[in-house]
């Protein structure tokens, strides 16, 4: 499903959460998994935002194995996602303005302080929660993997 305004609106007038979470999502895991069900239970709408290639480069320190497109086509076969964008390189509170979600939900392992983005909500007049997510498997990163695989990884 393709995200509009006019979706966002309808979720609004029938009362539904929108929750909002973001990655990379290069190599999708058993972490992700759980995350993305864990974002899922704070609400009625999961709307996944998806890392740019330079942006993931940028949190990385590599290129992904897989474009942005890829990676957003992978992530919307999920079941519990309802709607996948690419977000904005520039300034997520861009992408952010445009979901306008109820809730943001942080993986463990983000950079992103939750005071940052309170305070980036509060400059958009957006009332929001940030809910930090927890791993029962921490030590599983798509980082990792590609560490261990290489560039084995691409032969699969």
């Amino acid at each position: 499903m393709d995200f509009s305004v006019k979706l966002r609106n309808d979720w609004e007038k029938r009362g539904l959460k929108i929750v909002l979470a973001g990655g990379v999502f290069d190599i999708i895991h058993p972490g992700h998994i759980h995350t993305l069900n864990a974002a899922k239970d704070l609400g009625d709408v999961l709307v996944v935002v998806i890392a740019t290639d330079k942006t993931a480069i940028k949190m990385k320190k590599r290129s992904p194995l897989h474009s942005q497109e890829s990676r957003c086509e992978l992530v919307s076969c999920l079941s519990m996602v309802d709607v996948v964008i690419i977000g904005n390189e520039d300034n997520i509170f861009e992408t952010v303005k445009l979901v306008k979600p109820d809730v943001i939900a942080l993986g463990y392992d983000q950079i992103h302080q939750e005071k940052f983005i309170s305070d980036g909500c509060k400059q958009i007049n957006l009332d929001v929660e940030i809910a930090r997510l927890s791993s029962p498997i921490p030590e599983l990163s798509s980082s990792d993997i590609q560490k261990k695989y290489g560039e084995d990884i691409h032969d699969l």
